[in-house]
């Protein structure tokens, strides 16, 4: 119930209010029933004359207490030590009293009830002989500009400034209660982008918490962005590295006069050519990457035949296909709706596509590229499904979750062969179809082969 951070304020508030007013009457009410102002005053008046009758220079205290009590208007009772009456100034007058009994919880004034319940304030001194003398008097009427002006301010103002006190103390906690946790999100803030930042453990009331969960996830965004940068970096200067070897050795050789025949030095040409041509896919990708992460990529809409784009791959592919002795097909489904994209940029999804099956499908194997008008309302509406599938080995379950992640490949066998790619394809292919506003998916089974879906959103009418 009290979850949020705003009911758990407005608690803390009315507890704080709650605790104050409750002290305050607690202390009033007591004050108010026991009166102790007006009642010592009594009880002071009452020992005086207990003294004054206790110091009889030999006269008989009957006799004393008899004339104390018409000139003082007190009452006096002599008790006997098994607590009997023996003598009582009022008897006549007054309802009698008896001998006090002890309070388990003693009243700062003594009170005492006579018979007829009628209250007494009284002051009892056990004298040499076991005996007992008391001297009281009926308790006083109180008047409430009295109460108001004598007792109630002083005593208000002293309960309120403890009622301040005790106030600013459970304040002090709640406030440390919901300040804490959000102290321990700025100290860990205060470290970011450290590597070595733990996740903050939620804390305090239900917000705070949320927030705590939020800065966690955060932070493991940040770290997975860092190590995400720093793999790149590494792929990156790997993917650098084997060709500027390539490049600088046949250079050198070139140079000091190793290859020493036209052969060769054509071999070192070639060589040289081809793999500063690879260098140059490579950074032209990671151009390309870059513009579609920042979303200035260059990117052109305008009305696709998407039939013609996918029987122009094929056509693209032909020689190839042949050469590797698999067949290309290409299936589209009749009066297909108007659609807008960027041709050349959808050109080069497929193409990677298409290389990637030629490159995984094995002699006698078959790549089709298929058309078909679906729903989906995670896109818009009605989508456009452009499917990429082969009969190669397909790919395991383990690589599926990262076939789109940069530098990433499948197939370790083929890093550092020959026609091997950077692994930067399908990253760009990913890109290029959500700046389109679509998504792209792979299935695959080993063995079985291998399908990539492009699902691209169609023009609303």
């Amino acid at each position: 119930m009290f979850s949020s951070l705003r009911s758990r304020l407005w608690l803390s508030y009315a507890l704080l209010v709650v605790t104050a007013l409750s002290v305050v009457a607690i202390i009033l009410f007591v004050y108010l029933i026991r009166n102790p102002f007006l009642y010592r005053q009594t009880l002071e008046r009452l020992q005086a004359v207990q003294t004054v009758v206790l110091e009889r220079d030999g006269q008989s205290l009957s006799v004393v207490a008899q004339r104390a009590s018409k000139n003082f208007n007190v009452r006096i009772v002599l008790f006997s030590a098994d607590q009997q009456v023996l003598l009582d100034t009022a008897a006549k007058k007054e309802p009698a009293l008896q001998f006090p009994n002890e309070k388990i919880l003693p009243r700062s004034t003594p009170i005492l009830r006579d018979e007829k319940k009628s209250a007494w304030i009284y002051s009892l001194e056990k004298l040499p002989d076991n005996s007992y003398i008391m001297v009281a008097a009926p308790r006083p009427r109180i008047a409430l500009t009295n109460v108001f002006t004598d007792d109630f301010l002083p005593l208000i103002l002293q309960s309120g400034i403890f009622a301040l006190l005790l106030s600013l103390v459970v304040a002090f906690f709640f406030a440390r209660w919901i300040a804490d946790p959000l102290q321990k999100v700025v100290i860990a803030a205060r470290q970011m982008p450290s590597a070595a930042i733990k996740a903050v453990e939620p804390q305090g009331p239900h917000e705070v918490q949320e927030l705590t969960r939020a800065f966690n996830g955060m932070i493991q965004r940040t770290q997975a962005s860092q190590k995400s940068q720093r793999e790149f970096v590494a792929n990156v200067s790997h993917e650098l590295k084997t060709p500027l070897t390539s490049v600088q050795g046949f250079a050198q050789a070139l140079i000091d006069g190793t290859a020493d025949t036209v052969e060769s030095r054509q071999q070192a040409a070639q060589i040289i050519y081809d793999e500063s041509a690879r260098m140059h896919r490579m950074v032209l990708d990671l151009l390309d990457l870059a513009r579609l992460d920042a979303g200035t990529a260059d990117i052109t809409m305008s009305p696709v035949d998407i039939s013609a784009l996918l029987n122009a791959i094929a056509e693209k592919f032909t020689p190839q296909s042949q050469r590797a002795g698999v067949e290309i097909k290409v299936k589209t489904v009749a009066a297909l709706p108007a659609f807008s994209a960027d041709g050349d940029r959808l050109a080069q999804v497929f193409t990677n596509l298409v290389d990637n099956a030629l490159k995984f499908t094995p002699q006698g194997g078959v790549i089709t590229l298929s058309v078909t008008l679906e729903s989906d309302s995670l896109l818009s509406g009605r989508i456009m499904l452009v499917s990429v599938s082969d009969t190669g080995a397909g790919i395991s379950a383990d690589d599926l979750p990262h076939i789109f992640d940069r530098f990433y490949q499948a197939d370790p066998a083929r890093k550092g062969g020959e026609k091997h790619g950077a692994g930067l394809g399908l990253a760009i292919a990913h890109e290029i179809v959500q700046a389109h506003g679509g998504k792209i998916s792979v299935r695959s089974r080993l063995g079985e082969g291998t399908s990539f879906d492009v699902f691209l959103p169609l023009m609303k009418k």
